[in-house]
């Protein structure tokens, strides 16, 4: 009986090792936010061993701002420091996708922030992505 139990005990130590990272990725923080006529998001896709992260605006409205996207990490490896920021335009609909980097999802932790600024007001949005070793 107790070969039964190392065995399972195994069998969950390698299950873990393979979905926690699958999980990490899979439910990484899809952060959003809204004032007046527009919300933000960062989106995240994981693929392979990759993972797309998207700033991105959705209007109610035609409107036009500015917005500031700033991805950062630090590791093992090195760290990530990305900006990317401009003017946009946004329509009721789809959503505008404001910038994009795509990234190592092996092991590494990503910090994004997007701030999205229309008729005189700031909003931004979040996410942690990564985590898992």
């Amino acid at each position: 009986m107790p070969r039964i139990v190392k065995h399972s005990r195994r069998v969950m130590a390698a299950l873990a090792l393979i979905l926690v990272p699958a999980g990490a990725l899979a439910t990484m923080a899809t952060a959003d936010q809204s004032v007046g006529p527009v919300r933000c998001e960062i989106r995240a896709t994981p693929e392979g061993g990759i993972v797309l992260l998207e700033a991105l605006a959705y209007a109610d409205r035609n409107v036009s701002g500015t917005y500031s996207f700033h991805v950062e990490s630090t590791g093992r490896t090195g760290g990530t420091n990305i900006e990317q920021g401009g003017a946009f335009n946004a329509a009721p609909g789809k959503p505008a996708t404001l910038g994009a980097v795509t990234l190592d999802a092996k092991g590494g932790v990503y910090d994004a922030k997007l701030e999205v600024a229309v008729d005189g007001k700031s909003i931004g949005c979040a996410a942690r992505v990564g985590g898992a070793t």
